[in-house]
C-alpha cells in the first residue's frame, strides 16, 4: 500500500494543475490562493506533504492535543510526546478540495454503485463464460467451438471505451424503442418529490460492456482447462465405469478445471472496480470511476488518492479470499 501511495503522490505532483486555482477559479487573487494553499497544506515542501499524508493514513499517528484535532481525527490518545500525542485512529482520507466533504463520505456514497456494477458484470461474465467454455471444450473443433473462440477473440480485442460507445449507441439509441434502455443514466437518482429512485434498466448496458473482456478470458481459460482435464486418466476411468456424460463433465471435470478460472475471476473483479472508470464516464453512471475522473480533472488529490487506496485494498482482500476459496473448490489444496 505504501508503494501505491508513493507512486500516486509523485505522479500527482508531476502532473500540471494547481488545486488552489481549480478551487477558486482562474481569476482569483494572490492572497486568496495563498490562503487556500495554506488550508490544504500545499504551502509546505513536497516531502513534508508526503509525510503528513502518511501520518493521516496511519492507524497510529502524531497529532496536536486539542479538541478540534480530536474531533477531526476521532482518535484515542495512547500517550503524550511534548505538546503532541501518539493516538490510535481510523485512517483519515482528508477532505475534498472542491466540495470540502470528507473523502470517506464520498467513497461511501459512490462505492456501492460501482460494487453493484462490477459484481453484476462479473456474474454475467462468469455464467456465460463458463457455459461457453465448457460447450466449446465438449464440442471441440466443431462450429460451436469456432464460434465461441471467435466471440472470445472479439471480446478481448475490443477496448471497453470503444465497446461502450458502440453498445450505448446501438442499444440505447438505434434500438431504444425496442430495448427501452437509455444511452446514459445512473442506478440511483434523486427526485425532490419522490425521493431516491432506483432505475435498474440503467445497469444493463454498462454491465454488459464491463463484463465483455473478462467473459472472453473466462471462455478461453475454461475451454483450455476442460480440455486438459478431459484428457486425464481418471476421466477415462469414469467413462469406463459407465458414468453419464453430464456427471463426468460437471461433477468431475469442471470442478477440477475451475482453479485457473477462479484466479481469473478474482483478479478481474478487482480490475473491474478500477476499469469501470471509462465505462461509468461513457454511460453517465454515478460511481467511483466517474467521481475519480472528475476529481482528477479538478486536481482534487484527496479524492483521487482515496479511490486508488480503496481499489488497492480490494485487490489485497480478494487475493486473500481466493487463496482460502481454493481449499474448498479443489480438495488437493490444503490451508497451511
Amino acid at each position: 500500500m505504501t508503494g501505491v501511495i508513493v507512486v500516486v503522490f509523485i505522479l500527482f505532483n508531476v502532473l500540471p494543475g494547481d488545486p488552489a486555482r481549480m478551487t477558486l477559479g482562474q481569476r482569483s487573487d494572490v492572497q486568496s490562493l495563498e490562503a487556500v494553499r495554506k488550508e490544504f497544506g500545499l504551502d509546505r515542501s513536497r516531502p513534508a506533504q508526503f509525510f503528513l499524508y502518511l501520518n493521516d493514513l496511519s492507524p497510529i499517528g502524531f497529532h496536536d492535543h486539542n479538541k478540534e484535532t480530536e474531533e477531526k481525527y476521532r482518535y484515542v490518545k495512547l500517550f503524550s510526546v511534548g505538546n503532541d500525542v501518539v493516538a490510535l485512529k481510523w485512517p483519515y482520507l482528508r477532505r475534498s478540495y472542491q466540495t470540502k466533504r470528507d473523502v470517506t463520505t464520498i467513497l461511501t456514497e459512490t462505492v456501492p454503485n460501482t460494487f453493484i456494477l462490477a459484481l453484476t458484470a462479473m456474474i454475467f461474465a462468469t455464467i456465460i463464460g463458463v457455459f461457453l467454455g465448457v460447450l466449446s471444450a465438449v464440442h471441440k473443433d466443431t462450429w460451436i467451438d469456432k464460434t465461441a473462440n471467435a466471440f472470445a477473440i472479439l471480446g478481448i480485442s475490443a477496448p471497453s471505451f470503444f465497446a461502450g460507445i458502440i453498445i450505448a449507441w446501438f442499444f440505447g439509441f438505434v434500438l431504444s424503442d425496442y430495448t427501452g434502455l437509455n444511452m446514459s443514466g445512473s442506478l440511483y437518482s434523486y427526485d425532490p418529490f419522490e425521493g431516491e429512485i432506483t432505475t435498474w434498466k440503467n445497469l444493463w448496458l454498462p454491465m454488459v460492456t464491463l463484463g465483455l473482456r473478462p467473459l472472453a478470458i473466462i471462455v478461453q481459460l475454461t475451454r483450455s482447462a476442460m480440455l486438459d482435464v478431459l484428457a486425464q486418466d481418471y476421466i477415462r476411468t469414469a467413462r469406463a465405469k459407465g458414468l453419464g456424460r453430464n456427471a463426468i463433465i460437471y461433477k468431475h471435470a469442471l470442478r477440477n478445471a475451475l482453479n485457473p478460472v477462479i484466479t481469473a475471476i478474482s483478479g478481474w473483479f478487482a480490475s473491474l472496480l478500477a476499469g469501470s472508470f471509462f465505462v461509468e464516464y461513457i454511460f453517465g453512471y454515478n460511481g467511483l470511476g466517474r467521481t475519480t475522473v472528475t476529481a482528477l480533472e479538478m486536481s482534487d488529490f484527496p479524492v483521487v488518492m482515496g479511490s486508488i487506496l480503496f481499489i488497492a485494498f480490494v485487490f489485497v482482500v480478494i487475493n486473500i479470499f481466493v487463496d482460502i476459496l481454493y481449499a474448498f473448490v479443489d480438495p488437493r489444496v490444503k490451508l497451511a
